[in-house]
């Protein structure tokens, strides 16, 4: 059996004359590359191809560090009130008058506290402690009947309002990017209320423990490594009453564990039962600290 001959794309005569005595046609075709040269040829594609996809799914890492296991929250600022109106019972038998007109508008010292775990990159809870008192003197500029208690009017009178809010929420990060990040959730929230007047030996008073559930949305946009904006919200409407406390800040990091915030808060709500009408809408100027005392957590 004869050899083949390695030929060149372009055979001379005497090639060609040697082909058309052995049958041979006057080209050849490329000889078939083999699948497994074909696979080793693809094979570097096909892994840029998955590395470009893969990306697609894997977080940043500066978006993973963003998000502590725990983190301590104190926050603290002055409060006034635009409008605090009343009336207790709110059957027609007393008065309806106006709070924030007898006490004042403020302003008052005001803070909170809020433990944050995220036990996941996607959940978390978060226990808020919010205490808020006054006490302030005034004088009725018209007779009051508060609570079963009748006030003089043109006699100074000591008004009391507390509403203490202690809440658990959670909260799913629904949304991460680079530069944002949106959770969504629901807190249980429980108030401690109390409305008093007092004037000479006569005094009256309401209070309120109950439960609340609330929606809540929050959300930070980080325009720089450094600085970010955030919002948060809890809140409910519908019935016989609403509530709302909602807060915007501006924050800043300072290093791995901590950061500073300062911003705006409003909390506006309150009922209209038969026992009591009582409506209220607090502004806080707040500046807060936040802690972390342990490395953010790694994905999961």
């Amino acid at each position: 059996m004869a050899e083949p001959l390695l030929l060149p794309s372009e055979p001379s005569d005497r090639m060609v004359a040697v082909m058309k005595d052995r049958g041979l046609p006057r080209r050849l075709s490329t000889p078939p590359v083999s699948p497994t040269h074909r696979i080793m040829n693809l094979r570097p594609r096909l892994l840029r191809f998955a590395a470009s996809i893969g990306g697609l799914f894997v977080l940043p890492t500066a978006v993973v560090s963003q998000t502590p296991t725990l983190l301590v929250e104190l926050e603290s600022g002055p409060a006034w009130q635009s409008y605090n109106d009343v009336e207790i019972p709110n059957d027609g038998t007393a008065t309806r008058f106006s709070l924030s007109e007898l006490a004042g508008a403020g302003p008052w010292p005001a803070g909170r506290l809020t433990l944050t775990w995220n036990r996941s990159e996607r959940h978390g809870l978060a226990l808020l402690l919010a205490p808020f008192s006054l006490t302030e003197e005034g004088v009725p500029a018209h007779p009051l009947r508060f609570a079963g208690a009748d006030y003089l009017e043109g006699e100074p009178a000591s008004a009391t309002y507390k509403f203490n809010s202690y809440r658990l929420s959670y909260r799913y990060r629904w949304r991460e990017t680079e530069r944002t990040t949106a959770r969504v959730g629901f807190t249980a929230k429980v108030r401690d209320a109390r409305i008093a007047l007092e004037q000479g030996d006569t005094t009256s008073r309401k209070d309120d423990l109950g439960f609340v559930p609330l929606l809540h949305l929050s959300g930070a946009w980080r325009f720089t490594p450094e600085w970010r904006l955030s919002a948060e919200l809890d809140a409910l409407a519908g019935g016989p009453g609403r509530a709302a406390d909602l807060s915007v800040k501006l924050g800043r990091k300072l290093g791995e564990r901590w950061s500073v915030q300062g911003g705006y808060r409003m909390v506006e709500g309150g009922a209209d039962v038969s026992e009591v009408y009582a409506f209220a809408w607090l502004h806080y100027a707040v500046i807060s600290v936040s802690w972390t005392p342990v490395s953010p957590r790694a994905p999961d």
